[in-house]
């Protein structure tokens, strides 16, 4: 398969280095996207993008600039500007069933200290707010209360035509990082090292709507949290700075769950010895979480793992499955996973079952299972030889995509259109399946002789 290479591409590791990383050759045959589009639109590093439908998409970054394309086509439809610093979050403001008008709107928050909201069919900035004393790192829409939500060093909570309804005190200097709605009227913010749990409750008489309660703080997490999703009003799971996974009951708020790292840095001779050198906290941190019915999808650091909700434990893993820290992930149809790194790579896997093996058990959590704990030098090397086998399923690599030359920061799918990457390279690419295309394009070819009548069908 063609590999493309743009403005330069990600250099190879050098030879010195013998990494681990898997690698594909050029005959993907069971990766479609083969074929690109390049869209040029942004002066600087692209870091969001969402999907408005089946056919649309928004990007933003760190010029300020909201732009609107058609996926089918690349085309660019609209450009929003109106922020005068880097866009630090957006996400899609749903229609109401009974609101007559159905436009797709959009919120964005930056830091200029202002959370825009946009029409994304005209291009209309419908209204601004101006009166947050600190960025906005994230936005929350519950739908069913018809208000949303923005996390900063406080939390507030504002309805659908922009006006306060009630905020908390000032929560850190930090600010939060992630926002998730879960049952119960209650939301749950990520600040530092803590999740606090806060419940919507019906305003006080005299009071616009609603008051925001704090009813519980967790504080299981050694380090700060990066990554946060709910998984079916079941349960909600998050992931620390130094690898420390937890899936949360939501209800009970309890802990259901975890696989940490339980790499102790304490002076023994033999754990010394067995310390890699890769074991950084960046090379640690889950900077992305997502899952399915079955599992949650990990990026760890360099690496991609998967968690089995019901055996509570790792199932499959790639420790090096890209050069550099994975930033995002997503579960892709016919078990396949696709994830993208700061080296510029995106990759494709596909989760396939191995023969289960018989093997005397193995300590828990993500970095002990590979000899990263207090194991003695004797034992080291059987310990891992049974971890090989207690992972009951694998990542097998199955597309290489050599697009981007600098940092991927997400992607969207889109089933009918392939796939969306954007970069710090400044581009965004529509990678296209190229079988699907070519048959797209012939049969536009043989509309048009038709219509000009330079094609007879008999019947």
């Amino acid at each position: 398969m063609l590999r493309w290479l743009i403005g330069g591409g990600r250099e190879p590791q050098g030879l010195a280095e013998k990494s681990p990383l898997q690698t594909i050759g050029e005959e993907q045959t069971q990766n479609p996207y083969t074929e690109l589009l390049v869209l040029k639109a942004h002066r600087d590093i692209v870091r969001y993008l969402v999907q408005l439908d089946g056919s649309r998409f928004a990007s933003a970054g760190d010029d300020g600039t909201v732009v609107v394309w058609n996926a089918q086509t690349g085309e660019k439809l609209l450009e929003l500007n109106g922020h005068t610093q880097k866009i630090t979050a957006i996400i899609t403001l749903p229609s109401l069933e009974t609101c007559e008008e159905k436009n797709q709107l959009i919120l964005t928050a930056s830091a200029d200290r202002t959370v825009i909201k946009w029409d994304c069919d005209t291009g209309r900035q419908v209204q601004k707010v101006s009166c947050f004393q600190s960025t906005v790192k994230c936005l929350a829409v519950l739908q069913r209360l018809d208000v949303w939500l923005s996390g900063g060093n406080d939390l507030c909570v504002w309805n659908r035509k922009l006006d306060l309804l009630c905020k908390t005190s000032h929560l850190s200097d930090t600010g939060i990082s992630a926002l998730i709605e879960i049952p119960k009227n209650c939301v749950v913010a990520a600040v530092g090292k803590e999740l606090i749990i806060f419940r919507l409750v019906a305003a006080t008489e005299g009071s616009p709507g609603w008051d925001i309660l704090e009813v519980k703080r967790l504080l299981d997490h050694q380090d700060n949290i990066l990554s946060l999703v709910n998984i079916n009003d079941v349960s909600f799971v998050s992931g620390s700075h130094v690898g420390e996974l937890i899936v949360w009951d939501t209800l009970g708020w309890t802990v259901q769950a975890c696989e940490r790292n339980f790499w102790d840095p304490s002076p023994q001779l033999d754990a010394q010895r067995e310390i890699k050198l890769c074991q950084k906290p960046n090379d640690v941190s889950i900077h992305h979480l997502t899952w399915d019915e079955e599992n949650v999808f990990v990026a760890v650091g360099r690496g991609l793992y998967v968690y089995n909700l019901q055996m509570k434990r790792v199932i499959a893993c790639q420790k090096t499955a890209h050069d550099s820290s994975v930033l995002h992930v997503a579960r892709l149809p016919n078990r396949q996973v696709i994830s993208c790194s700061e080296d510029g790579s995106v990759r494709i896997w596909e989760l396939r079952e191995k023969q289960q093996l018989s093997v005397e058990p193995v300590p828990t959590g993500f970095f002990n299972m590979w000899g990263f704990g207090r194991v003695n030098k004797q034992a080291s090397h059987p310990v891992k030889k049974q971890q090989e086998n207690a992972t009951s399923c694998s990542l097998e690599l199955i597309g290489d995509l050599i697009g981007h030359s600098s940092s991927v920061e997400m992607f969207l799918y889109f089933e009918d259109h392939g796939l969306v990457t954007c970069s710090a390279d400044h581009l965004i690419i529509l990678w296209k399946n190229g079988e699907r295309e070519s048959g797209l394009r012939s049969l536009k070819l043989f509309q048009k002789l038709e219509e000009n009548g330079d094609l007879y069908l008999s019947v």
